[in-house]
């Protein structure tokens, strides 16, 4: 919905001081699996994704982004102002790097957004329009936008936003100038230009049942009735903690039978700082009871956070003292919301193939040797946690595009840039303290850097500085 936030919260008490302390997280018991959202989303028939920032998807943030969701948003790098600031100058830059990301390693994308009131190019905003001029502008920059990745796209949030807190029409340059008809223009535009994505109207304070999402609701029901195509409704879900609306579920039900999708698209939910066990504890059972609304209707597709780290979160910036809104801290550690979503998905938190999530792994990767356009690398991979690793599964991201030829003591895949190491049935028990080592032959161009991010079983790693060739 908004900015993607580069402003870090300050916390009194960080989320991160109650993890590293050794705060147990509730619900989740020492020496676990770390549970993989996409996994057991998939088992459940829905999506579970996250909203990214482009410029972000290296290290950790690309390894947890590819790994724990099967989903992707561009959080800006769709919208309007972004790849078209001035008329018919077109850049693709971002919104490419995201779907081109996606791709590699099997996530859908839900694009967002085509007509917004908000982050327009001044050329819109501030034009002096007729209605015929602007829905022409309008309707091309949709043909030329969905057109691009016809076929690539999962949902398109075709028009975001369209209403008041009160229900009313908000005055948008589209609103004003075209009239109420601009939604099913843009929507039957985005038809036309894609016509095997998913086509949503989205807005937030709609999640529960009240004057915002009764005119909603109405809106659906006559598009419909004109043969508008329209194939689903987003509840964005900005929420905050301890204020999950009772009526979710029940909203959810009535659009769905409508004959429409619904989802939830940009969850968060955010609290007063600072972070507390008990607002912490909240904030799990909010994500948890959020996952569960969606579970309990069928047509319920999926569910995306705006956001998976504090770090990358909107919020700090528009409300003034309050933060922590998302499943993982600012350091890429699981907070017990994580592991509400993971509950709601069916994780039972038994012991697994896994040492605990905080503070569980290290990894030191070295380059044995180097020649033109090939070289050698050994990875070790050390249990620092307290029970021992039953299977494992290490994941990283190569830096300058390296792509592995041959590995030994590991079954190694590649997708993209993103690449997996798994064990083999005569090393899979990795003993608390203990670790365990692989080797690869990769080949290279123009740069050879080492990785600075690894994941255990979906559990960010420490690396130490990495030796070079």
């Amino acid at each position: 919905m908004k900015l993607q936030s580069l402003r870090r919260a300050v916390f009194g008490l960080s989320t991160a001081a109650l993890l590293v302390a050794g705060t147990t997280v509730p619900g989740h018991a020492a020496g676990t699996a770390d549970p993989v959202l996409r996994d057991l989303a998939a088992a459940k028939g829905v999506y579970y994704g996250t909203a990214v920032t482009a410029s972000k998807l290296t290290g950790t943030y690309a390894a947890l982004t590819a790994g724990q969701f099967d989903s992707v948003t561009p959080g800006n790098e769709m919208k309007w102002g972004s790849v078209e600031p001035v008329r018919g100058d077109f850049r693709w830059s971002g919104a490419d790097a995201v779907v081109d990301f996606a791709e590699a390693n099997g996530q859908k994308v839900r694009g967002h957004t085509l007509v917004w009131h908000s982050q327009l190019p001044s050329w819109v905003e501030n034009g002096s329009w007729t209605a015929d001029g602007l829905r022409t502008v309008m309707t091309e920059h949709i043909a030329t936008e969905a057109g691009r990745y016809k076929g690539r796209i999962h949902h398109w949030d075709v028009v975001n936003e369209p209403f008041e807190e009160d229900g009313t029409r908000r005055p948008s340059v589209f609103q004003r100038t075209i009239g109420d008809g601009y939604i099913a223009d843009a929507f039957r535009a985005a038809r036309a230009a894609d016509p095997t994505a998913k086509l949503y109207l989205n807005d937030y304070n709609v999640e529960g049942i009240n004057a915002k999402s009764d005119a909603m609701y109405a809106l659906v029901r006559s598009l419909k009735a004109q043969g508008v195509p329209v194939d689903g409704v987003g509840l964005q879900a900005h929420l905050i903690v301890g204020q999950v609306p009772s009526t979710l579920q029940a909203n959810i039900k009535r659009f769905s039978d409508l004959g429409v999708d619904v989802a939830v698209t940009e969850l968060d939910i955010r609290m007063q700082l600072p972070a507390t066990e008990a607002k912490l504890a909240q904030q799990k059972a909010d994500f948890k009871a959020v996952t569960q609304a969606c579970l309990a209707v069928a047509r319920c597709t999926g569910v995306t956070v705006w956001g998976f780290t504090d770090s990358d979160s909107w919020i700090p910036d528009f409300f003034e003292g309050q933060g922590a809104a998302t499943p993982y801290d600012e350091g890429f550690r699981p907070k017990p919301a994580y592991y509400g979503i993971a509950e709601a998905l069916g994780w039972s938190g038994e012991p697994g193939p896994g040492p605990d999530p905080v503070g569980g792994c290290a990894v030191t990767y070295a380059v044995q040797n180097q020649w033109n356009g090939g070289f050698t690398a050994q990875v070790t991979v050390r249990n620092t946690g307290t029970a021992p690793v039953n299977g494992w599964r290490i994941g990283w991201a190569w830096p300058a595009g390296q792509s592995v030829t041959q590995a030994w003591n590991a079954s190694v895949s590649q997708s993209g840039t993103s690449v997996t190491a798994a064990n083999l049935p005569y090393n899979a028990v990795v003993a608390a303290g203990g670790s365990v080592t692989f080797g690869l032959n990769g080949a290279w161009s123009g740069a050879n850097t080492p990785p600075t991010a690894f994941t255990l079983n979906g559990t960010a790693c420490a690396v130490p500085v990495p030796a070079a060739g």
